[in-house]
């Protein structure tokens, strides 16, 4: 199966992309099964799940005080600003598994300081190891390697604000149902990764002025 682990749909401030057409557009392009992981917000991740429940994994991208962590088969959403252990002890209550996202990628304002890191790896399962949205191959090297030495399972991510964006990064894994299966699968999993050019990050900065335009005009 392909796998995608980390998209995004219009739930999140920097992005357009309606739920409808990621799911077509996936199915176009050959994803088995899909993680929508919308900053701070899960209503595109269940609207999704409830159009397509086998190929949909229910997921947030949550902005803890330190840095950023991925849910996956999550039930109930859980508000950004916490600490990040009060993030992870959320998402277990749930049975979520836990990914870092993009640890080391400096160039974002959401990223994480290593002493910080390395208090949450016995709590997490698994770091963000490739993230096509990084500008250079340095901070996706120094994240797998840091999984590797602390025991962590892989995930990567394309981290798509686009259609177009979607399956730069990918695994190769076997089927999986539940959370426990999923992590199982990871064991195995094949990565297919290649980085995004720069000017992607131009379709999250328009996205952003789209938004702020219409609640502009609405508002009036």
């Amino acid at each position: 199966m392909r796998v995608e682990l980390h998209l995004h749909t219009q739930a999140s401030k920097d992005s357009l992309v309606k739920p409808g057409k990621l799911l077509a557009h996936c199915q176009k392009i050959g994803i088995d099964k899909f993680a929508v992981t919308d900053h701070n917000a899960i209503e595109g991740a269940l609207a999704l799940k409830s159009m397509a429940p086998e190929t949909v994994i229910v997921g947030e991208e949550i902005a803890t005080t330190q840095g950023e962590l991925i849910g996956y088969f999550m039930l109930e959403w859980v508000p950004p600003g916490l600490s990040p252990m009060e993030t992870i002890k959320r998402l277990r209550a749930q049975g979520a598994v836990i990914s870092v996202a993009h640890p080391f990628d400096r160039v974002r304002s959401q990223h994480w300081e290593e002493e910080d890191l390395l208090a949450i790896v016995p709590y997490v399962d698994a770091i963000e190891t490739f993230n096509a949205r990084c500008l250079s191959p340095g901070p996706n090297l120094i994240a797998a390697a840091f999984a590797r030495e602390n025991g962590l399972l892989e995930t990567v991510g394309s981290d798509a604000h686009s259609l177009w964006e979607v399956g730069r990064a990918s695994l190769l894994m076997s089927d999986f149902e539940d959370a426990e299966s999923f992590r199982s699968a990871l064991a195995g999993a094949r990565q297919v990764t290649r980085l995004s050019p720069a000017f992607v990050h131009l379709f999250s900065r328009y996205a952003v002025t789209v938004k702020r335009v219409v609640k502009s005009i609405n508002s009036k």
